[in-house]
Order: structure tokens, then C-alpha cells, then sequence
């Protein structure tokens, strides 16, 4: 029977040592950090925990062995997420986006670019080094991401421009990127590098006018703002940024025209992760919860969990971790089969346990009643931690159901595939599923996408980005 839960020795001992750095170094610099106003000191504050985890593998441990990394499988990579989600999903976040970053390169940079750039992030002998992974832009119209694979030419889907001087070899990139995170570095001044997703082709659409670059730390042109302040996932830095006449190398470019399927790729590898992350937070709030309602008596004669409508939505919830958490091996388990290609699969997972254990959150405070809000106790965080899951690493109606949805859409698509453990190979024509939905001021959708054809000068659009 291949179908086996036990971890190995090897997994144990990975598990022993997350929940000890998770309990022992992490968890006393949460809470103090968690209340601190100002987000980047909040998240300067965690620096030093970050640096314990580099040594311990778990900041680069996913990156290919070949490059200095641990290469550690995707389930492994659940083992560690679970321990450290369970006492702060944002920290996690830090490491997660150094793999939304850095992946990319292992899977579409050539030779040379994964030496220089795994290499570097992996030989950093002070483990500092952190990756920003520059999607994300900002809301308005035109605006935002998640239309990044509209068939439509600028300023359709993604608005960082980067045009080539041929002359001497280098991108100029004009535009903002809002909510990524990492990218403005422990100082404010930069990540060591932000990978970058740029619109090559203005002229083209979201399917073939993207591309990647890294963008390495210290380049001129690029204005990092003070991290938006959440509602959760606070000690994750999301910068709003700004690049005028920024110049990177072209030879930093990578997957050109080919964007998109970074963007796809990239989010699904991490759709396990969050799911497991949402695993996390709702076990540390079930666990919680569940001690409390075998000592507080409400005013009556017994603990609270003798009573049967607390005893059955504790089991309810145990029931939806157990099932999420199956349910996100598994998927990290396909994406171990077939180098992360699992679109469909690794979105569903996300999709699923975020919504899931959201609701699973609230439940547990309805069973502690109006204390849950009491910040005395950590459930309140728990609950706000757990709303940032269905709306982050491409929210799941933004992205990750758009993705599930266009797999489908393929008349070869074998509903059976993902059970069988059988590979589903992603292909452009999955992308672009629901993003061209209507015509604009009465004309046909696309002369409407005509009329955009034209992008703004890199003047207009630094006094856009002011």
C-alpha cells in the first residue's frame, strides 16, 4: 500500500525541529510584535528569528541541492509550514515569498541565471538574504492583478512597463507595484533581489507580453513606501513601490513572453503552503479553545464541553483540520510528482482549507463567546490571521478558482486525473478563463482593448505612480 501518513524519521526529526524554533525562539517576539504600530519595525523586529531559520534550512530549504539549497520536497515543506503557521502565519509568509521569488528562476532561468542568483541566496553567510516576489499592483482603472492574463494590450492585466534599450542592453522599467511582499527589505531600502513581473510588450496581451526579471538590490530608480498596515499576516512586510527609468540588464531577464506561466507556476507551488498554513492557525485556535472549554463552566455546573452543542462543534472542527490537512498533502504530494506542475490541484488545496478553516476560526469563537474578543486571549488574532487565507497568494476568486476553472475548460481535461495521481499538463490556452467579460461604453471588447493599445510615456505614468 503506497498510501502512507506516518512521517518518516527523518520527517519527524524536520517536524521536532520547526515547533522548536516555532515555541522557543519565534512565539516570544510574536505578541510584542504583532501590537507594534509601526509595520516596519514590526517587521524588523523578527529579523533575528529569521536568521535563526535561515540556519536551520528553512529559509532556502526548498531551492534545488545543485544551487546550495536543502531540496526538500513539498511535503516536507508542509511539515516545517504547519509548525511555524501554528504560532505566526506572517513570519511564515517571509520564507514562503523567498520560494514565490526564487522558484521561478530554478524553473525558467537558464544555467548561468540560476548559478548567480540561487547561488547567491543561498551562500549568504549572515542569512539575511531576502527575495521579493514584485507581482501584485495596485487597485483602481486600470488596476490590480488578477486579470493578469487578459488577452488585451496595455493597460489590460499587468502595468509595470519594462522597454529594451537595445543600445546598451538594459530594461527601463516605469510603473508601481503594490502588496508585494519582502521586496522592501529589512531597511527599507530593498530585498537582495525583487523578481519582478514586467509587461515586455505593451502592444501585447497578458499570454505573451510578460516576462520576468531580477531586479538586484541597490538599483537606482526605485522608491520603496512605508508597508501597509493589515488586519493580519502583520509581521509580513507589503510595500507599495515605485520604478522611474529604473535600468536592470536585459541578460536579468528571464521566461520572456512567457510571464504568465511564471505567474501560474509560482502560485501553485504555494497553494499547498497556504493551505497548510491555514491548517496551522486553525489547530493552535482549536487547541486553545478546546483546554478552555474543559475548565470555564459559563456560570453553569460543569466545564462547557460537557454540554452537546460545544462538544459536537469541537468535533466538527477537528474533523476539517484532519480533512485539510490530508487534503494539502496530497497536493503537495502530486506537485512532488510532476516538478509543481499541479494547477488545478494546488489551487483547489488553497482554495479549500482557507475557506474551510476560516470558518472554522469563527466557530471555536462562538464557542468562547464575547471572550474570544478579549485580547487577552490569542483567538481574536486567530481569527484575523485566519481572514487574510482566502484573499492572498492570488485570492481565490481573483486567481486560484479562475485557474481550477480554466484546466476545466480543456477538452482533454480528465476529471479523474487528480484522484489518480495522473499529470495534467497547464498550457496557455488554460489562462485568460473569464477575464474579457464585457464590452466598454457599447463597443465590442475588442476595439474596446484597441483603444488601450497605446501606453503612456514613462513621464505620464512616474506622475501616475506620484
Amino acid at each position: 500500500m503506497a498510501i502512507d501518513f506516518t512521517l518518516t524519521v527523518a520527517q519527524q526529526r524536520l517536524q521536532r525541529n520547526a515547533r522548536e524554533f516555532a515555541v522557543e525562539i519565534l512565539q516570544p517576539l510574536v505578541k510584542t510584535a504583532d501590537e507594534e504600530p509601526d509595520t516596519q519595525k514590526a517587521f524588523q523586529m523578527l529579523k533575528g528569528a529569521y536568521v535563526e531559520c535561515h540556519k536551520l534550512g528553512f529559509a532556502m530549504g526548498f531551492l534545488p541541492k545543485q544551487y546550495g539549497g536543502g531540496g526538500v520536497s513539498n511535503v516536507d515543506l508542509q511539515i516545517v509550514a504547519e509548525e511555524i503557521t501554528a504560532v505566526d502565519p506572517g513570519f511564515a509568509t517571509i520564507l514562503l515569498v523567498n520560494g514565490l521569488a526564487l522558484m521561478p528562476v530554478a524553473w525558467f532561468g537558464s544555467e548561468e541565471q540560476k548559478r548567480r542568483w540561487l547561488g547567491e541566496a543561498t551562500s549568504d553567510p549572515r542569512g539575511e538574504y531576502i527575495a521579493g516576489w514584485t507581482v501584485s499592483e495596485a487597485a483602481g482603472t486600470p488596476g490590480g492583478t488578477a486579470n493578469f492574463d487578459h488577452p488585451g494590450a496595455y493597460p489590460n492585466g499587468m502595468g509595470l512597463v519594462a522597454e529594451l534599450d537595445k543600445g546598451r542592453g538594459e530594461y527601463v522599467l516605469n510603473g508601481t507595484k503594490h502588496w508585494p511582499c519582502n521586496a522592501g527589505g529589512w531597511d527599507l531600502k530593498g530585498a537582495n533581489v525583487n523578481v519582478c513581473i514586467v509587461r515586455t510588450e505593451p502592444t501585447q496581451g497578458g499570454k505573451t507580453g510578460l516576462s520576468a526579471i531580477v531586479v538586484p538590490r541597490g538599483t537606482p530608480g526605485i522608491t520603496y513606501k512605508q508597508p501597509i498596515s493589515k488586519l493580519g499576516h502583520r509581521l509580513c512586510q507589503n510595500n507599495s513601490i515605485v520604478f522611474e527609468n529604473c535600468r536592470v540588464p536585459a541578460e536579468n531577464a528571464f521566461a520572456i513572453g512567457n510571464g504568465d506561466l511564471v505567474i501560474s507556476k509560482a502560485f501553485t507551488w504555494s497553494g499547498p503552503v497556504a493551505a497548510i498554513a491555514a491548517v496551522g492557525v486553525a489547530r493552535s485556535a482549536y487547541e486553545y479553545v478546546l483546554k478552555w472549554a474543559k475548565t470555564y463552566t459559563a456560570g453553569g455546573n460543569a466545564p462547557i464541553i460537557q454540554h452537546q452543542a460545544v462538544g459536537y462543534l469541537l468535533a466538527e472542527v477537528a474533523m476539517r483540520i484532519e480533512a485539510c490537512r490530508a487534503f494539502s498533502w496530497k497536493a503537495a504530494h502530486y506537485l512532488d510528482l510532476y516538478d509543481s506542475d499541479g494547477h488545478a490541484v494546488g489551487a483547489m488545496s488553497k482554495v479549500f482549507c482557507g475557506e474551510t478553516l476560516f470558518n472554522a476560526v469563527f466557530r471555536l469563537m462562538q464557542a468562547m463567546g464575547v471572550n474570544a474578543l478579549d485580547k487577552a486571549h490569542p483567538v481574536e488574532k486567530y481569527l484575523r490571521e485566519a481572514a487574510v487565507f482566502p484573499l492572498y497568494d492570488a485570492g481565490n476568486i481573483g486567481m486560484q478558482m479562475r485557474k481550477i476553472w480554466g484546466v476545466m475548460l480543456d477538452d482533454a481535461f480528465d476529471p479523474r486525473a487528480i484522484a489518480d495521481s495522473k499529470p495534467i499538463a497547464f498550457k496557455k490556452s488554460m489562462e485568460g478563463a473569464g477575464t474579457l467579460v464585457a464590452p466598454q461604453n457599447g463597443l465590442p471588447a475588442d476595439r474596446a482593448d484597441a483603444r488601450h493599445s497605446q501606453r503612456p510615456s514613462s513621464r505620464s505614468k512616474s506622475q501616475a505612480a506620484d
